[in-house]
């Protein structure tokens, strides 16, 4: 494997996925304050993304042949979109605790 395929195989599926790279030009002062922002927001979309997936994970093993009927997780692209997939299914086809789970995966979105 490649360098450059490396580097893309790490863009889409590793720890840079759903990442992008921004220059900007800042006064040497400031530089701090732009790096601890990038870092928060890069720790902001990790966490949320881990709370996406317990979330899912709790639905489905509370919910899963109840709610996933014909549904195929493994198809979707991203975790946004198993998530808001398996929330509308829980807002469909649960009980009222599945309800309130799904309205909340989708109020975090």
């Amino acid at each position: 494997m490649t360098v450059q395929q490396r580097i893309k195989k790490y863009r889409q599926s590793g720890g840079a996925a759903d990442l992008v790279r921004v220059e900007v030009l800042v006064p040497v002062e400031r530089r701090a304050d732009i790096l601890a922002s990038a870092a928060a927001m890069r720790s902001k979309h990790r966490n949320d993304k881990v709370r996406q997936q317990q979330q899912i994970d709790e639905a489905l093993a509370r919910y899963g042949a109840r709610i996933l009927d014909n549904i195929d997780l493994d198809r979707l692209p991203d975790l946004g979109s198993k998530t808001r997939v398996v929330a509308n299914a829980l807002i469909e086809r649960g009980d009222a605790r599945a309800y309130a789970l799904g309205r909340r995966m989708l109020s975090e979105l």
